[in-house]
């Protein structure tokens, strides 16, 4: 937790609350709101050390631009001071619409969804459109975001720290990790400019995709920044793999991006493969935390599985 006094935070914005309780408490500590007419916020205290301040900013400004074009993602509410964030004593915080729906999935669950193959479809076509919109979009020069880039996924510091040094590796092990990145990075290297760059999510998982009807809506934007689209559908599809029908699942993911714009998808399976290894990396200094152990096995052996076929 920590020491933020909730009321002076909210204070800032013009909201007249009713309840504010805890709804989330991982990288950033979330709280749902409620004012007086029964709308609904989420907010966010940021993780400190995570993202600086111009960094959110480029988050939220990015997200309103989403919203404005018809993109299901909160909106950032601005405070009274007219900024998206405030610093409340050194602590970073900021306001979004809070969105109703329920969770694609779970971690490790089976997927509970009626319509799979349709519900996948119109996944592939809201991220698609999510893309499209940031193409269109003229940037502010203060932009700043991380870049899931070829060094951002394969150089000597990752966004999400060095995955070869995950210390569940042993010696082997490691070496094929190397081995399938170098050879993903040349592979990445040959191709670059052809493959689609741009904005990206960067964590479209199962809990941060809403549905609510026909509706696809997309959450949690830390990691957002600038990539490869087809990382971003990649992301999207990695968590799925254990589904029984999850070639049918990728196919309609992918049918739907492509029924509104079109996607290369010759190195689909080294993005897949990086994919799993960011969370290698991600773990190392999260290993002190309640079923790290666990979560850092199943990633392993996922990132070890996908290596394998890829070297062969």
């Amino acid at each position: 937790m920590t020491n933020l006094n909730l009321l002076a935070a909210l204070a800032r914005w013009p909201l007249d609350v009713a309840s504010c309780v805890l709804a989330a408490e991982r990288e950033n500590i979330v709280y749902r709101v409620q004012d007086a007419e029964g709308r609904e916020f989420a907010l966010r205290i940021h993780r400190a050390g995570y993202r600086s301040a111009v960094e959110i900013q480029s988050e939220l400004l990015w997200m309103a631009e989403l919203e404005k074009n018809g993109v299901s993602v909160p909106k950032p509410l601005a405070s009274r001071a007219g900024g998206y964030i405030e610093n409340c004593d050194g602590i970073l915080v900021s306001i979004l619409t809070w969105l109703p729906g329920r969770p694609l999935g779970e971690v490790s669950m089976p997927l509970q969804i009626d319509d799979r193959v349709g519900t996948f479809q119109l996944f592939g076509m809201a991220l698609a459109k999510l893309h499209a919109i940031s193409d269109r979009w003229t940037k502010p020069e203060s932009f700043v975001r991380p870049a899931w880039d070829i060094d951002g996924l394969t150089g000597p510091s990752p966004v999400w720290g060095p995955y070869w040094e995950n210390p569940a590796l042993c010696e082997s092990d490691r070496d094929i990790i190397v081995a399938a990145r170098d050879k993903a990075k040349r592979a990445l290297q040959e191709k670059a400019e052809e493959l689609d760059f741009g904005l990206i999510h960067a964590d479209v998982v199962r809990e941060n995709v809403l549905l609510e009807g026909d509706k696809v809506k997309f959450i949690d934007f830390d990691d957002c920044g600038y990539g490869f689209r087809l990382f971003d559908v990649a992301t999207a599809l990695l968590k799925n793999r254990q589904e029984p029908d999850y070639p049918a699942l990728q196919s309609s993911l992918l049918a739907g991006y492509r029924s509104v714009r079109p996607l290369r998808t010759e190195l689909f399976p080294a993005f897949l493969m990086l994919r799993a290894f960011t969370y290698l990396g991600w773990i190392i200094p999260r290993l002190h935390e309640k079923d790290a152990e666990v979560r850092n096995v199943r990633n392993l052996q996922a990132s070890l599985g996908l290596a394998r076929d890829y070297l062969k």
